[in-house]
């Protein structure tokens, strides 16, 4: 029995990892195409476009693991059972209930991954990935360049004359703010631009500075003078997990989505009786369209988690669970288990 498990995993393994790795790699260029879009608003650095591919990797494995699962052990039994080879397994008194126990394990810990993946790991990434994005969109609002127009920065005018846009160096600076009471113009040789953590400083380096108002008019000279400007974007909270699931905040679209990804969980615990019936058929017998059978069960699966939350909310998952579990046991009993 162990040398016959070990030989079923063998199979199982070759075509997941070739399986799985064209669909991951598929669905990371489609990423990479949307990662593109933001490049128009905001600049990216390549550490920072693989920053936010890490941010995207969880919901990526995801929405790939278990279509892998799914359609790897299916065609791993229909590729022994053309080959005579699940007859020959059959003959020496197995029974199909072997193949269920086999793909039991793998498929029950996918289904935990990938219950981790979506309730603990993903709202995280989420939300950091949400801030990354916000902050960088706030910072590209002070893309500072020279030109004969002023910049705002903060409660001030920038004339910027000279600039090294890489560097974020600027020289010839000229920074006007006029108040109820008082002017003020400053003038720097150099500056620099800061980003500390959301805030924007201004470091000004070997200039001038003028205050005057009807009655007084002040000079003063530095070598370094700073002016800070807090960049404003909305951070998205981020507590723990319940309180993420829990939350008022967009309440409906996160208890759907709830819904929806423990379902997609399941998916591959719920499919053992579908992939066993798929799976094993006797070559010379049986003709089984399997790519088509495979992709009407892959649709019909997901269209059923993402459209009963609707009019069922949580009572989906208990009752398309047993839904699927009752449907894919007939189809085994009627093709494998009556049979072999």
């Amino acid at each position: 029995m162990d040398k016959l498990r070990r030989y079923l995993y063998s199979h199982l393994n070759v075509l997941f990892f070739s399986i799985f790795i064209p669909l991951f790699t598929i669905a990371s260029v489609i990423f990479m195409i949307k990662l593109a879009t933001f490049t128009a608003v905001i600049q990216l650095s390549p550490s920072e476009m693989g920053e936010l591919y890490l941010f995207v990797l969880p919901e990526l494995l995801f929405y790939t693991l278990p279509l892998a699962f799914i359609v790897a052990g299916t065609l791993t039994l229909y590729r022994l059972s053309n080959d005579n080879e699940m007859v020959v397994v059959f003959s020496l008194g197995i029974a199909p209930t072997f193949l269920l126990r086999v793909l039991a394990k793998p498929a029950l810990l996918l289904t935990f991954v990938l219950l981790v993946d979506y309730l603990v790991v993903t709202p995280y990434i989420k939300s950091i990935s949400k801030n990354f994005i916000q902050q960088k969109q706030a910072e590209a609002k002070f893309n500072l360049t020279a030109s004969e127009f002023g910049h705002n920065f903060g409660d001030w005018m920038l004339f910027i004359n000279k600039s090294n846009d890489s560097a974020r160096a600027y020289g010839d600076v000229v920074l006007f703010n006029k108040n109820l009471n008082e002017e003020v113009l400053l003038i720097a040789d150099k500056a620099e631009l800061l980003n500390q953590q959301g805030n924007l400083q201004l470091k000004l380096s070997n200039g001038e500075g003028y205050t005057y108002n009807i009655d007084t008019f002040k000079r003063m000279q530095y070598k370094t003078l700073m002016i800070n400007d807090v960049m404003k974007s909305d951070e998205t909270p981020y507590s723990d997990t319940i309180s993420y699931w829990t939350s008022s905040f967009d309440h409906d679209y996160r208890q759907r989505l709830l819904t929806t990804n423990a379902l997609l969980s399941l998916f591959p615990s719920l499919s053992l009786f579908l992939i066993v019936a798929m799976g094993v058929v006797h070559a010379r017998h049986q003709k089984r369209w399997i790519y088509l059978w495979l992709f009407l069960s892959i649709v019909t699966f997901y269209a059923g988690s993402m459209l009963l939350h609707k009019p069922l909310h949580f009572w989906a998952i208990p009752i398309f669970s047993i839904f699927w579990l009752a449907v894919t046991y007939g189809f085994y009993r009627r093709l494998v288990g009556n049979r072999f």
